[in-house]
């Protein structure tokens, strides 16, 4: 990535889409065309530092509006997209799934189709050096059982939840893209993220929120399930190192292999409030109001990321308490 370059981010003012954009403009002296639709789970704060730049183009709109799309890719001349846009809350898309299937399937179709139309209009030259990186999650797994290894690439798919179908779905179509038409894509699995910006409804800002206003954390059933935590930093340092070295075609998986149950989660965020006192007591039973678990509630997600690690020569950089110590400063500096 060290070449000039014109790279599309999709989704790229969501929690993860973000933090890729801010380590590209970082590390790269490439042009940036940011492309977000600006849902509720968008953060424009979140891009504050690098909008004002001269090499970086933010357009307000979805990755199914296939007109709009291909006036932005014959606007900028794209070589590497990185696609990130999704709907991807769980609780959200139980409540409604009718809106993942059509932003996840629908729009990410009409995405792939219009992708593949201006990479078969590339000259050779430039064709020859296209990427398309699809990134999805870990949980189109589905539910890994303790005693079982964690999962690999060649693990089948198992998704339990409306979001966790809606990407898998849109992972298959990545895939046949490649096989049918020579889309030239790679897709990277993700664990959990965390770190600066992340949206509010998700599990750790709800932790640190509730604890920092004095209010009990929710904790869906008996808070034993195991999740794999990744620095968001981390993981963009992966999708980075990923679309200049991954074989196209391929899948990515891209963990620390650090599991933790939910409640081991939140006494290490307890702890670390006690250390700065922001919070007095660190008996962790005065803060959790247990509740009815989540329909179809994944016990374990966990990721085997050997490939990734050997071929990019990448690695986690991030301990875990050192993460939530750079994200419990920043939510401390920013809560409302």
């Amino acid at each position: 990535m060290s070449q000039k370059n014109n790279i599309l981010v999709t989704g790229g003012a969501g929690f993860i889409g973000s933090a890729l954009c801010r380590n590209i403009v970082k590390n790269t002296d490439s042009n940036l065309i940011i492309l977000d639709k600006l849902t509720y789970a968008s953060n424009l704060d979140s891009l504050s530092t690098i909008l004002p730049k001269k090499n970086v183009f933010f357009y307000k709109e979805s990755i199914g509006n296939i007109r709009f799309l291909k006036n932005i890719l014959l606007k900028h001349n794209p070589i590497s997209i990185f696609n990130l846009a999704a709907e991807t809350h769980v609780d959200n898309s139980i409540l409604n799934p009718t809106t993942f299937i059509e932003t996840n399937v629908l729009h990410t179709h009409n995405f792939f189709q219009t992708i593949l139309e201006y990479y078969k209009r590339l000259p050779h030259t430039i064709s020859s050096s296209f990427k398309l990186l699809h990134v999805s999650t870990d949980e189109v797994y589905g539910d890994i059982k303790l005693d079982e290894p964690a999962a690999d690439e060649s693990a089948a798919y198992n998704p339990s939840s409306p979001y966790s179908a809606s990407k898998a779905s849109s992972d298959h179509l990545a895939k046949a893209y490649f096989r049918t038409y020579g889309l030239p894509v790679l897709i990277s699995n993700c664990s959990n993220n965390y770190g600066p910006f992340q949206n509010n409804e998700k599990f750790i800002p709800v932790i640190l929120n509730n604890l920092i206003k004095n209010k009990k954390i929710p904790v869906y059933g008996s808070g034993k399930q195991i999740r794999e935590w990744i620095y968001v930093d981390d993981h963009c340092d992966a999708l980075l190192k990923l679309i200049n070295r991954g074989v196209l075609g391929q899948s990515y998986n891209i963990g620390t292999g650090h599991e933790l149950t939910n409640i081991e989660l939140i006494q290490k965020i307890i702890t670390i409030l006690t250390e700065l006192r922001i919070i007095r007591n660190n008996e962790i039973n005065n803060y959790l109001n247990f509740i009815t678990d989540r329909l179809g509630h994944d016990k374990r997600y966990a990721l085997n990321s050997n490939k990734i690690m050997s071929l990019c020569d990448w690695q986690p950089k991030t301990e875990i308490n050192d993460g939530l110590k750079k994200t419990i400063d920043y939510y401390i500096n920013n809560n409302n």
